[in-house]
């Protein structure tokens, strides 16, 4: 809204800093002009309000512009557009003609797409790279697996009795015909009385269920989205304080976990088996509840049955009372819409997701907007619309991770022992399709199996070499071509395969029969659906990695991690298949959206971002803005501590932070902080390892005794269910020691110290404002294990380093040494992340005041010394420009923390 030519934001609650009326102006412009921005402002200055008050301001202003607009009848419909990029040589046939063709199609084609001549394609190579007519018998032959030939009714009766399934019910896992689709796209199913029934529904998660959706409303929405649920919960808090939540129509979403108030789902625990009993429920609800089942010896056992239905979704009545009464509250985060789910006794996923398409903005994590399966399922329309991410400082990381997909040895002798069996009972009564498509999985699947088997004796013949015998690394990565033909499935249709996989419901059908035998010949009765959901996750992460393997060649990497005997433990092998670029995932996004906008309290560098993200956008098109801090300079002391007090330099690098001359000179350090710095202190390790190892060594020394003398210690726990209970301690401890002693000489002890870690919860959106960090001590550079394969992967591909030449044995620091800088440049960017992902916990409001230390000689140089780039060159701006470089001594360090907080102890006192 614009008064007098000046831009006005009247719904923020309280008069804002101008810091905030140029962020909000920033976003305003940024909606306005469509595109991508980014937009940066330092933790504490009340990013979240002015996202708010700006996105939505526009959000309203906008739609009067479109009233008025459709009054006079014009076009108000705007497109972004940008160019696919071509995929790369050397790719099986039918890899390279479906990606041309997905890229070149829309996804309304690709998904209404008439497949015919269902089968695989039949080509093959041999040795000599010519090309030879191959038959899929003899795919299955060479692998052993049995072919299509029909088995004597008799040896199929027999087969049954022995295995004493003869008398169960078991057509229900029985596999519809699968043949070609019908002319109008819909798929032609079998009968039981051999006619055919017309089934055009998808089985997929959001097309399951039946819920009487609203109408979708045209006019342009937000989608917010951030990382935790906690994040979007502040989120909420923000919005309540502004009119607009009374005025706009606000939905949040979340996983099943979050929002399910079946308590027999919620026993399961494991997020993977509440997401597969709950599609179960869903997909054949109307089926009775249980049925008893014959056993060979006559014993009878009630089993629940997963078609049962889920007794929150049996009545269209509550369904619509939750939606009325959610529109009433207002804003809602997950816990309130659970409370209402609870109170109403109706699901509050499925009631959330009804609500999305009249909503005005839609709130949901990352993983929800950003992956294409869950969009598609939640039915989120892109179109035109703006997306906010905040906290975008991992974006990249974190979208290409949404793409990766793993599966273990075990799942795979699980999933083929399954196909096995199913394929034995029914080989029969299965169509020729039917059983060119399992006898395909079983394929696959032996394939898989024997690429991570375990080497036995030192030297055998490796099914991913050239056929030479060699002693094989037992952890490597791999090409998807040189993966598919090397192990001889590059003639596998794969494409083909995926689609028969979502039109049969075959991985239902065979892992509903395999749990079932097993529990008959257990002779136990099957309790909950655990097993089920054991079985259906291993599935889908077989589908999961087959999809991966249509992806072009250079998209990713397949990591292979060999089934191993480490002092005498098997450890089980996988294989995962690790995506390397986002750059094509977000341009769908891109492409649909009217703008795009990242947000966060540090961006930097945003090269990075830019070229990993969307490199086709040139310089003038990307607005980026960033601001200042909203606290005065007095209110912050970051200073980089090169020596601790007993004069040693402090080495955190991997070779050096484990000496015990090292542990103990931090443990000086911290004896030395508690007697100067009040209430709270945060010490950040770079794992939990680590600050395991300085703990233990600081308590046989006597140096933990030392500390608690003066304040109370407190660990962050692994299990980030406990680390609030902790936050909780630590924080009453702080206002309980601290209340009593405001005097400049406290008393004995005084406040606490949390050790914590970089990466975990306690560093990623954890409020530390006032007394519970009054010091901030960061440990040593937090740079990745360069043994993470994974992160290996991303960085040669960063730097544009051949795989071919970094060998498979070469060690993986080695790796960081060829490259030269956009490799090495994106692994300290990672360790600066974190950095300032931690220290930026402590300074949350205009009249905060905080010391940071930064404990670690790296970080001490002379800036006007430096000729080269510099960690501290990454730090954010607000920090950057304070930072003591080099004070010299620890006595120099201990007299700045001593008149730092003697200042504000007076400043307190004085208001």
């Amino acid at each position: 809204m614009e008064e007098d030519g000046e831009m006005q934001f009247l719904a923020f609650p309280h008069k804002p800093y101008s810091i905030q009326i140029d962020f909000m102006k920033a976003l305003y412009e940024s909606l306005q002009k469509g595109g991508i921005a980014m937009l940066e402002s330092p933790t504490g200055t009340g990013k979240t309000l002015s996202i708010i008050c700006s996105a939505l301001q526009w959000l309203v202003d906008k739609r009067q512009q479109n009233l008025d607009l459709v009054k006079d009848g014009s076009d108000l419909n705007q497109n972004l557009k940008h160019e696919d990029h071509p995929g790369s040589d050397g790719e099986p046939d039918w890899m390279r003609e479906f990606t041309v063709n997905k890229e070149s199609e829309s996804p309304l084609d690709r998904k209404t797409k008439i497949k015919k001549n269902v089968g695989f394609r039949s080509k093959k190579w041999n040795k000599k790279g010519k090309e030879e007519c191959s038959t899929i018998r003899d795919i299955f032959n060479r692998t052993g697996v049995g072919g299509d030939e029909d088995v004597d009714e008799r040896e199929v009766k027999a087969s049954k009795l022995k295995s004493g399934i003869e008398e169960v019910e078991d057509h229900e896992f029985l596999v519809d015909d699968y043949e070609s689709e019908g002319e109008d796209g819909v798929k032609l199913k079998r009968r039981d009385g051999g006619g055919y029934s017309v089934d055009s529904s998808s089985e997929e998660d959001g097309q399951e269920d039946g819920f009487d959706e609203e109408e979708e409303d045209s006019r342009p929405k937000i989608y917010f989205c951030s990382r935790t649920h906690s994040q979007l919960s502040q989120f909420i808090k923000e919005l309540r304080k502004t009119k607009f939540a009374s005025e706009l129509k606000v939905v949040s979403l979340g996983s099943r976990k979050n929002f399910c108030i079946n308590e027999e789902v919620l026993r399961l625990g494991n997020t993977t088996s509440i997401n597969e009993r709950c599609l179960e429920l869903q997909k054949a609800k109307s089926k009775r509840a249980s049925k008893m089942m014959n056993l060979s010896a006559g014993r009878r056992v009630r089993r629940m049955k997963a078609s049962s239905g889920c007794p929150m979704l049996r009545s269209r009545k509550t369904e619509r009372e939750f939606r009325s009464e959610t529109s009433h509250q207002g804003p809602l985060d997950i816990e309130d819409l659970v409370k209402v789910g609870h109170k109403v006794g109706t699901c509050p996923y499925y009631g959330s997701r009804s609500m999305v398409p009249t909503a005005d903005l839609v709130i949901l994590p990352y993983q929800s907007l950003l992956s294409k399966t869950s969009r598609e399922s939640l039915n989120l329309s892109l179109k035109n619309n703006i997306i906010i991410i905040d906290e975008a400082h991992n974006l990249a990381d974190s979208l290409i991770s949404m793409y990766d997909a793993k599966i273990t040895s075990s799942q795979l002798e699980r999933i083929h022992s399954h196909l096995e069996k199913y394929l034995e009972r029914f080989q029969n009564l299965l169509g020729p399709g039917n059983r060119r498509y399992i006898q395909t999985l079983m394929v696959l699947t032996h394939a898989f199996l024997q690429s991570i088997a375990y080497p036995k004796g030192a030297n055998y013949v490796d099914p991913l070499s050239s056929g030479s015998e060699v002693q094989s690394d037992l952890d490597f990565s791999i090409g998807i071509n040189e993966f598919l033909f090397s192990l001889n499935i590059d003639n596998i249709n794969l494409v083909k395969l995926l689609h028969y996989i979502e039109e049969s419901n075959i991985i239902h059908k065979v892992s509903g029969f395999g749990d079932k035998l097993a529990m008959l010949q257990n002779d136990v009765a099957l309790e909950g659906t655990t097993a089920e959901a054991s079985t259906l996750s291993g599935f889908r992460a077989l589908v999961s990695l087959l999809s991966s393997l249509t992806n072009n060649d250079g998209d990713g990497r397949i990591i292979i991690s060999r089934a191993r005997v480490i002092s005498s433990v098997h450890e089980r092998g996988y294989l995962k298949y690790v995506m390397l670029t986002g750059e094509k995932i977000f341009s769908e996004v891109a492409s649909e959206a009217h703008a795009i906008i990242l947000a966060g309290g540090t961006l930097q560098p945003i090269e990075e971002i830019k070229e990993r993200l969307f490199p086709w956008l040139q310089p003038d098109q990307l607005h980026f803005f960033s601001c200042g801090h909203i606290i005065p300079p007095k209110n912050i002391l970051p200073v980089a501590v090169s020596q601790g007090p007993c004069g040693r330099s402090f080495d955190f690098s991997y070779s050096g932070r484990s000496s015990s001359s090292m542990i103990e000179e931090l443990g000086m350090l911290l004896c030395n902080l508690v007697a100067v710095v009040p209430e709270g202190i945060v010490v950040f390790f770079s794992s939990f390892d680590y600050e395991g190892k300085v703990y233990e060594a600081w308590k046989e020394s006597g140096i933990l005794a030392r500390i608690m003398k003066k304040k109370r210690l407190f660990r962050e726990p692994r299990k980030n269910t406990d680390v609030e209970l902790v936050l909780k301690e630590y924080k009453e401890t702080i206002d309980e020691l601290s209340s009593t002693n405001a005097k400049y000489n406290p008393a004995p002890c005084s406040g606490a110290v949390l050790l914590a870690i970089v990466g975990g919860k306690i560093s990623e959106g954890i409020n530390l404002s006032d007394g519970m960090g009054r010091c901030i001590v960061m440990v040593g550079l937090p740079y990745p294990s360069p043994s993470d394969m994974e992160l290996m992967e991303r960085v040669k591909y960063i730097e544009g380093l051949e795989s071919s030449l970094v060998s498979k044995t070469q060690a993986r620091l080695d790796i960081l040494k060829c490259c030269k800088h956009r490799g090495r440049q994106y692994y300290e960017n990672i360790c600066m992340k974190a950095v300032n992902q931690s220290i930026g916990r402590a300074i949350r409001h205009i009249n905060d005041y905080a010391a940071i230390l930064l404990v670690d000689a790296r970080y001490a140089s002379d800036p006007s010394r430096r000729s080269f780039s510099h960690v501290c060159d990454k730090l954010p701006q607000w920090i950057r420009s304070h930072l003591i470089p080099s004070p010299g001594n620890y006595g120099a360090v201990h007299r700045l923390l001593h008149q730092f907080f003697k200042f504000h102890r007076k400043e307190t006192s004085n208001q």
